[in-house]
């Protein structure tokens, strides 16, 4: 391990210290105004940290907060996390002005500015017109965003994406694939390229 990594790994272990009495705080509040609503209202606050400060303490506390996420993670200013189910993995990189629903994100994935990706495609029941959506309940799902996978700036996912693949800016994505390491566009999303030679689509 070069003179570099190591400074920065003491440099996230002593953020991880410093971060633990709003972990404590959070545990504490969320037993009253529950989880997922305490958990959004300190992303939210984290969220308008800027700088380095902002992404070393946003990765400390969703280390401590969030189940099997590393905190060698990069999340940007004013990125807001929705739910506290949501697994990162080491490597992601998460730009400025992203909304994160319930998700796991694979190793190395990289994510642009303003994207948005749903608790699944389910969120709003809307099936009784007698009753207003807003008090038909629906369901939220834990999608997967594969490793090395790149969502353009804009991007919106609402399904989960296979390892390798690049959601272009702007897309939007509202059914999973099988094909691993292609190229998505339009709306809603097609395969428009593979990124290996000699795979097509079918």
């Amino acid at each position: 391990m070069t003179a570099r990594n190591v400074l920065k790994r003491g440099t996230k272990n002593l953020f991880l210290l410093l971060m633990l009495p709003a972990f404590l705080l959070y545990g504490l509040l969320a037993t009253v105004g529950g989880k997922d609503a305490t958990f959004q209202s300190f992303s939210q606050c984290l969220s308008l940290i800027p700088g380095k400060l902002g992404i070393y303490m946003r990765a400390a506390f969703y280390r401590l907060a969030c189940p099997e996420t590393s905190d060698e993670i990069s999340v940007g200013f004013l990125t807001v996390f929705s739910h506290w189910d949501t697994t990162i993995r080491k490597g992601v990189y998460i730009g400025p002005q992203c909304n994160i629903g319930k998700c796991t994100i694979g190793e190395r994935a990289l994510l642009g500015s303003g994207v948005h990706v749903l608790s699944g495609s389910r969120q709003h029941e809307f099936s009784d017109p007698d009753k207003p959506i807003q008090e038909q309940r629906g369901t939220f799902e834990k999608i997967a965003i594969g490793s090395d996978c790149w969502l353009g700036n804009q991007a919106l996912v609402m399904a989960s994406v296979p390892k390798g693949s690049i959601i272009a800016a702007g897309t939007v994505y509202i059914r999973e694939f099988d094909e691993e390491a292609a190229i998505f566009a339009g709306n809603p999303a097609k395969v428009i390229k593979h990124r290996v030679q000699g795979v097509h689509s079918q």
